[in-house]
């Protein structure tokens, strides 16, 4: 399984001007491969394939005077940003022809210098290397400081150097891990469990345990509103523009910072515990256009879900998501009745054919592992599944805490 490990970088004064020369060289042959893919459609001739557009638009260019800074840069920088074009117009076209899940995406659009995310790849080609001193020795733009919370699992084949919106940069490593060693770090555990997610609540299990909702951006709201005022005063292109608008973006990744962190412990500890984990599949998209949409962006629900769905794969553990169609709020739990729609206010009723007094989550997250038919595994058979990828927009695999990350 491929995972990425996310650590955050500090270059120097140097090294960032050499950063945002590699940005801006990646984002110009992007550009101008997405240029030559429309020129191409205008004029209704076949697109020209990534051999040509490599050696048109960088081996060519740099030997002209309006592209010859493209020397400056490592030539593996601009090689993959043609892969991730070609990989852009690929998925789109998927898409197109319903070969590929998910939402659609659209074309590849032109890349700006004021995008809120700048990013380059160094594969193993491009010879970096990590030095002895614990430093990230990259091509034409030297060693950089790197503040290493964790060790590698393993060699990786390839790192991705991110500076995001609040001018942080991160180097994402890709790492091959072993399922049979990731396996054997989990204990054993013939538990299965049952989560309904929700606002009042950020989960209820099976077993009556309820997880309070932290509610990140409610708690940072009035500093954000703050922040946002502030940002707004200002004149546009000047630097105090600039400034408020970094204070903005720093404020809305401490907040993101924390709500990841939060699924991370809470994903983890689900996983290390229960052998088998159901849930409810849950229409997000459409929730967020309802007038509850800020409290189900500020739960993220989604990217809960996502991690609880990689980490079962990498440990051997069972994912289920049922129906979200199927009626774990008007059923009955002890005699399987169904007693009709409630409305959300009501949070506790009372079954009308055996008279049990049902906590309204509870009752449904007992309903959602019935439903997932882990209840009837739970007395050893066998529930481990075969092995999956995970998602590789993930930055950061925590894996299994030890001492106080795990609580």
């Amino acid at each position: 399984m491929q995972l990425r490990y996310s650590f955050r970088l500090y270059p120097d004064t140097g090294q960032q001007m050499a950063l945002a020369r590699a940005f801006g060289c990646a984002r110009v042959v992007f550009n101008d491969a997405v240029r030559a893919r429309e020129d191409a459609r205008e004029a209704r001739q076949p697109f020209p394939t990534a051999g040509e557009l490599s050696t048109r638009l960088i081996t060519r260019a740099k030997r002209t005077v309006e592209r010859c800074w493209l020397g400056e840069v490592s030539a593996v920088v601009l090689q993959q940003s043609l892969r991730d074009a070609e990989s852009a117009y690929r998925n789109f076209f998927a898409s197109l022809k319903g070969t590929r899940k998910g939402p659609k995406p659209g074309p590849p659009r032109f890349k700006s210098r004021k995008d809120a995310r700048q990013s380059i790849r160094f594969t193993a080609k491009a010879r970096w290397s990590i030095t002895g001193s614990g430093r990230l020795n990259l091509p034409k733009i030297g060693a950089v400081k790197v503040k290493w919370s964790r060790t590698l699992p393993a060699t990786p084949s390839s790192v991705t150097v991110i500076k995001d919106a609040a001018g942080r940069y991160f180097a994402s490593f890709v790492v091959d891990t072993d399922p049979a060693a990731d396996r054997a770090r989990m204990p054993d555990t013939d538990r299965t469990i049952g989560i309904d997610l929700g606002l009042t609540h950020f989960a209820v299990l099976s077993d009556g345990t309820k997880i309070d909702s932290p509610r990140f951006l409610r708690r940072a709201e009035k500093k954000l509103k703050k922040a946002q005022r502030e940002l707004s005063r200002k004149q546009k292109g000047s630097k105090n523009r600039a400034k408020a608008r970094l204070k903005v973006a720093r404020a809305h990744a401490k907040v993101a910072d924390a709500r990841r962190e939060f699924h991370h412990q809470l994903s983890t500890k689900l996983i290390s515990e229960n052998q088998g984990i159901a849930v409810e599949d849950l229409s997000v998209a459409g929730l967020a256009r309802t007038r509850l949409a800020k409290s189900v962006h500020d739960a993220g629900w989604s990217a809960f879900l996502g991690m609880l769905e990689y980490k079962a794969a990498r440990y051997g553990r069972t994912f289920v998501r049922i129906g979200r169609f199927t009626p774990t709020s008007q059923t009955c739990s002890i005699c399987g009745a169904k007693d009709g729609p409630k409305p959300l206010h009501v949070r506790e009723w009372t079954c009308s054919a055996c008279g049990t007094v049902h906590d309204r989550d509870h009752n449904a997250a007992i309903n959602i592992e019935t439903a997932a038919g882990l209840a009837a595994s739970a007395c050893g058979a066998p529930v481990r599944p075969g092995a999956i990828l995970a998602q590789r927009e993930e930055t950061g695999s925590h894996g299994f805490p030890a001492g106080p990350r795990a609580t």
